[in-house]
């Protein structure tokens, strides 16, 4: 039987081999590897910890904007309120209400109570359209009116003082079911629409009211006055003994403008010169001197 006799330098490498694969085992590789794991689950613990931790924070863990606790939702719900307020209002729901019944309604219940205190102790009670009374709300419009007859001497009021028409917006806002007595007046109300859209009610004095010959109206129709200038028309009343309705009213006076100094009508001091011969040199400023 034939035997084969390795090389003694390829036994040497061998042993070398086996001494390097023991000194660095792969069990400890896969240990370290476990422990960067661990770590990279830690991390988002810590954050956890953080976020919950502060009580003013905004955010969530996932990095989420808290709504409920920012100053926007905050003014959000005092406006859902106030319109609330004004919607039951014209419904003629006007009995006050308590916090927590408002709350309840307006299905507000979830907001916490620093946000109840402060629609208590601030919004609500500096609010210009809330009126409190011993702990309850109501809606405070610009004109509380209970029925047409209320409207009707609001009107006739503003007609009589010279204060002009109410707008429509603010009697519908302090009227409950304002379509409904608005129409019940019919022409009592006048409504004039202003160049923004908005309409303007008036009372419809009957009493103003009165029938004109038709032989003045057309006098008054074939005078042409377009083509006439303003100051002429005035010139051509006075000239007949008639007022015009500007000197009627108040004039206004126009501020004095004061005349701004100019700096060149200063009188300038210049230094002279040639002291020595003042009773030698002439002024020909005048022109020549006249020889006495």
């Amino acid at each position: 039987m034939l035997a084969f006799r390795m090389d003694p330098a390829l036994l040497r490498e061998r042993e070398l081999f086996k001494k390097r694969a023991l000194s660095t085992p792969a069990v400890e590789k896969r240990q370290a590897a476990s422990d960067s794991g661990s770590h990279k689950k830690k991390k988002p613990k810590v954050d956890k910890e953080s976020s919950s931790g502060s009580k003013h924070s905004t955010e969530s863990s996932n990095g989420n904007f808290n709504i409920k606790a920012s100053s926007g939702y905050k003014f959000g719900c005092l406006a859902k309120i106030v319109n609330y307020m004004k919607t039951r209002h014209q419904n003629g729901d006007t009995h006050f209400l308590t916090l927590d019944e408002i709350l309840d309604e307006t299905k507000l219940l979830d907001i916490s109570m620093k946000q109840k205190q402060w629609l208590m102790t601030e919004a609500l009670v500096s609010n210009p359209k809330i009126e409190v009374r011993d702990g309850t709300y109501g809606f405070k419009p610009k004109y509380n009116l209970k029925d047409k007859k209320a409207l009707l001497r609001l009107l006739d009021k503003h007609d009589q003082l010279g204060l002009g028409g109410v707008l429509l917006d603010d009697v519908e806002e302090g009227l409950p079911n304002s379509a409904k007595a608005i129409k019940a007046l019919g022409d009592q109300i006048i409504f004039v629409t202003r160049p923004d859209k908005k309409k303007i009610l008036f009372y419809n004095d009957k009493h103003c009211q009165f029938a004109v010959d038709e032989e003045f109206q057309k006098l008054w129709r074939s005078v042409p006055v377009d083509s006439i200038d303003e100051e002429k028309i005035e010139e051509y009343l006075k000239k007949q003994g008639i007022s015009s309705m500007q000197e009627t009213g108040p004039k206004k006076v126009l501020p004095v403008q004061k005349r701004k100094k100019q700096g060149g009508q200063r009188k300038r001091h210049f230094k002279t010169h040639n002291n020595h011969l003042a009773g030698v040199l002439e002024d020909y400023s005048d022109g020549v001197p006249v020889k006495k």
